[in-house]
């Protein structure tokens, strides 16, 4: 084959918006504010989930969880990205790119299969209030969330483990602003129909199906609605679930247009394209993990309470 007599990489370039320097200088203030806002706001949501007795539940337990989630998922490419905007050389080595794409995809996954959960948990509540508590124990609440990080990591680590086993040798651009898989994949010099079949099972497995519970959850949650009499009591249920169910229309609205729209060979390496999938990988990786704890302490009265009796207690402290 061609590629074994031309040198293997080592590392990779990200051209991200190389090109447009004051452009670069925009998005890096941008990126930054919403970095901060991102550890302020979902670093509150799990101090109070913790702090706060009367938010010791599952619903809190899982919004603990999603926030730190995202407090990660910004962490393994935020701060890169921030260097690099900055950076004439903007270089990762394979290693360092590996392993980022590791943490992003287990933490995407987690953070898909986790949405589930939560709706899962809305729906119990909601439609069997009398049972909830038997079944959304402590027994199941804790190793459903446990088993949402567990196979967002094996999933990423099969898919990372078939991706850093392909050859590299030519193209060593990413086009993109960090190691993302798909953009990975476009640059390696062999047949990656396996790797695309893997990510397409993976897609249904650990995106899809998820969605399906969501979906059907929902579903259920909104019949049981239909059938309060009450227009009072129908609008108290629904903001139990409304802003959970916000939070999965950004996050699965996004991420499917990204994975699952049809690529066609002729546009496959087109660059308006490419720039249309950095624009909406920016999108749900830094505007959705931002704009979550705002959405659940806007739409939260037990949220808003916690975080008030929070801010009265450092105050009184000092």
């Amino acid at each position: 084959m061609e590629w074994e007599n031309q040198t293997i990489l080592v590392e990779f370039f990200f051209k991200g918006l190389s090109g447009y320097p004051r452009l670069e200088l925009l998005f890096f203030a941008l990126i930054l504010i919403m970095y901060v806002v991102i550890l302020l706001g979902n670093g509150t949501l799990i101090l109070i989930s913790i702090w706060d007795p009367h938010l010791h539940t599952p619903m809190y337990f899982f919004l603990g969880n999603l926030s730190f989630l995202d407090i990660c998922y910004t962490t393994t490419s935020i701060p890169s990205t921030l260097v690099s905007f900055l950076s004439e050389r903007k270089t990762i080595s394979f290693s360092g790119c590996a392993i980022q794409m590791f943490l992003g995809l287990a933490m995407g996954t987690t953070e898909c299969v986790l949405l589930g959960m939560m709706a899962f948990d809305r729906y119990v509540a909601i439609c069997n209030p009398l049972r909830y508590p038997v079944i959304m124990s402590k027994d199941s609440y804790v190793p459903m969330a446990a088993g949402s990080w567990i196979i967002g990591v094996i999933n990423s680590a099969v898919q990372t483990a078939f991706v850093v086993q392909l050859p590299f040798c030519g193209n060593n651009v990413i086009n993109h602003f960090s190691c993302e898989i798909l953009a990975i994949m476009k640059l390696a010099c062999a047949d990656i129909s396996g790797n695309e079949f893997i990510m397409l099972v993976a897609t249904t497995l650990f995106i899809l199906t998820p969605l399906l519970l969501i979906i059907i959850s929902y579903t259920l949650i909104i019949v049981s609605i239909l059938k309060i009499r009450s227009s009072e009591g129908r609008s108290k249920v629904f903001s139990t679930c409304s802003a959970h169910l916000t939070v999965v229309i950004i996050f699965y609205g996004t991420i499917l247009f990204m994975y699952m729209k049809p690529k066609s060979k002729d546009t496959l390496n087109s660059e308006d394209l490419d720039a249309t999938d950095k624009l909406i990988s920016l999108f749900y990786g830094v505007i959705t993990p931002m704009i979550n704890p705002l959405i659940y302490s806007l739409r939260n009265k037990d949220v808003k309470e916690a975080v008030k009796h929070l801010l009265r207690r450092n105050v009184f402290n000092k």
